[in-house]
């Protein structure tokens, strides 16, 4: 005697049985598909201009062959895209420098290793005898108002 086959697996575990979905086409009782008609095959193509599956439309076998020759007669004749371009925003990576990096370490605190600048500038000036930042900007602003 054979044995019994095991129980197939359901989608969802609640029991309930998904509703079949139903076809566009038989629901505006469309006979034709034409392949001018461009509203029509745009209801069957996605926004990346991919044919949607029988699963998603609820055509059946035969009325997803017409609906597939038709939209590709239509992107021959140049009435529907073969492909969509699709742009996504980018973060501020490509704005130029290194971004979070440029900073140091994680915290935004400045390097131990990294010199303080203003610090060894206004000890060089003061060491060489040369005017501090301060004492420039007074010699500018005197001649200036000159």
């Amino acid at each position: 005697m054979a044995k019994k086959p095991p129980p197939r697996s359901k989608k969802n575990d609640n029991g309930r049985r998904t509703k079949k979905k139903v076809s566009v086409l038989t629901t505006e009782k469309v006979d034709y598909i034409d392949y001018k008609d461009v509203n029509l095959l745009k209801r069957f193509v996605s926004d990346r201009a991919k044919v949607r599956a029988r699963r998603v439309t609820g055509n059946d076998t035969q009325q997803q062959a017409e609906v597939a020759r038709a939209i590709k007669n239509a992107r021959e004749m140049a009435l529907l895209p073969y492909t969509t371009r699709v742009t996504t925003q980018r973060n501020n990576r490509d704005r130029g420098g290194r971004g979070d990096r440029d900073r140091g370490p994680r915290d935004g605190a400045p390097r131990e290793d990294a010199p303080d600048t203003e610090a060894a500038d206004a000890a060089e000036a003061t060491d060489n005898g040369e005017a501090t930042a301060e004492e420039v900007a007074a010699v500018v602003e005197s001649t200036e108002e000159s």
